[in-house]
């Protein structure tokens, strides 16, 4: 397996994973929050939201690592 080929699928697979951990996040769900009214207080993540936050961020710069990557690797 050439190393273009396991970056692809690294970009791939983050990606789906990116997606999906956004979409299991729940902050500013709410019909108001997209018109400016949100009203909620500020809080701190605990336990598993900070999970899913710090999760998220790490498959975000691996692909963004990995686009850079293979952006640079040679064709």
């Amino acid at each position: 397996m050439q190393f273009g080929s396991f970056l692809e699928i690294v970009i791939f697979v983050t990606a789906i994973l990116t997606v999906l951990l956004i979409l299991l996040q729940q902050r500013g769900a709410s019909l108001g929050a997209g018109f400016g009214s949100s009203g909620e207080l500020y809080t701190t993540r605990r336990g598993l939201e900070k999970s899913l936050f710090v999760t998220t961020i790490v498959c975000a710069v691996i692909f963004t690592i990995s686009i850079l990557g293979l952006l640079i690797l040679p064709a």
